[in-house]
């Protein structure tokens, strides 16, 4: 099952790049991947783990990377709001928006 393109209906502001799903603005770009090699995956479980990255400009022009975390729920709805959730306290915007 491919979760990010099952994500990239959620997200409309995201760009899928067949590797990753991308938001990217001024001053922030955040990926979403999924980690298919097995020892990051839970054996047994119905959705892969999606990792988010987060990486602020710099005063140089090139993103730095930051925090990421990684999610890992059952339902694809949930899932999506707590990435949401998620990106929009880390970056101060809503994902609907643009970050």
């Amino acid at each position: 099952m491919d979760v990010l393109k099952l994500l990239y209906d959620y997200f409309p502001t995201a760009v899928y790049t067949g590797k990753c799903l991308l938001f990217i603005s001024e001053d922030w770009r955040v990926e979403l991947t999924e980690l298919k090699d097995a020892n990051f995956c839970t054996i047994g479980s119905t959705m892969p783990t999606i990792r988010v990255r987060l990486f602020k400009k710099a005063v140089d022009g090139q993103f730095v990377p930051g925090h990421y975390e990684d999610f890992q729920l059952d339902s694809l709805g949930e899932l999506a709001q707590q990435i949401e959730r998620y990106v929009q306290f880390a970056v101060g915007h809503n994902t609907h928006e643009g970050v």
